[in-house]
């Protein structure tokens, strides 16, 4: 039977299942890294906008790329229906803003650890339980970024609920009054050596802990918070280019 939210069903999969899933937030990466990385590319399911595809690695790997949408309560759903699927292995390839000064725009982040403030992880686990990604997948992400000789840094991640007012946007949100305590919340986190904001690796991490399953998040930097709240939309693409070929690269390169 297909799952409800994600569109196919374990059976969908073949006799040669996949176990391990490409994340991305957007359906359109998604397509991309399908349709530009994969063989024998097959399309599991449009539904609801998460498009989902079967393929296979260069070295004939099978592999599922799968689309979360946006934040945590999205990726909630869709990374449990996956675990029921049969996968074990996620690595989200998403986008993020730096709060360091040195974690420039066009370089990767590979996040070991999540301060999650995420309202979807504490439907799964406590407050206090540790959102960690899976030590053997982060590592082999970093190895793999530094022998294609792309800037990445290895760090701890902020993921939050929202893209405005939880990462302290005022200037470009339609709402420039934030609730007292998110105020200076991004100079806190920086003086705690915080690399970034994202939404979604904090209940990943979560999730994986729970659950049973290995994740691991990497990410393109596509703002500098230090010197405006803006997105760089010109080097999204190439950012995000980087990070997609260090998750595939890995892994192919994968025992």
């Amino acid at each position: 039977m297909k799952l409800y939210h994600i569109g196919f069903s374990q059976s969908d999969l073949g006799l040669d299942a996949p176990q391990t899933v490409l994340l991305s937030g957007e359906p359109e990466r998604s397509q991309y890294i399908a349709h530009t990385y994969l063989q024998n590319v097959k399309l599991l399911s449009e539904y609801r906008g998460l498009h989902s595809y079967l393929g296979n690695l260069p070295n004939g790997r099978p592999i599922l790329i799968a689309t979360s949408g946006m934040g945590a309560s999205s990726l909630s759903i869709v990374v449990n229906e996956l675990v029921k699927v049969g996968i074990k292995q996620f690595i989200r390839v998403g986008t993020c803003g730096s709060i360091q000064p040195s974690v420039k725009v066009g370089s990767l982040v590979v996040s070991q650890a999540a301060l999650c403030r995420q309202g979807a992880a504490l439907d799964i686990a406590p407050v206090e339980y540790p959102a960690v990604g899976d030590p053997y997948l982060t590592v082999a992400l970093v190895e793999t970024a530094r022998r294609l000789e792309i800037d990445c840094h290895l760090g701890i991640t902020a993921s939050v609920d929202t893209f405005y007012e939880g990462q302290e946007r005022t200037e470009s949100s339609a709402n420039p009054h934030l609730q007292p305590w998110l105020k200076e919340i991004t100079a806190t986190y920086r003086h705690l050596n915080i690399l970034n904001y994202e939404m979604e690796a904090g209940t990943l991490f979560k999730m994986a802990g729970v659950y049973g399953f290995a994740a691991a998040c990497v990410c393109g930097v596509v703002a500098q918070r230090t010197e405006t709240e803006n997105i760089i939309i010109a080097d999204k693409d190439q950012t995000v280019e980087r990070a997609i070929k260090v998750a595939v690269e890995t892994l192919v390169n994968l025992v």
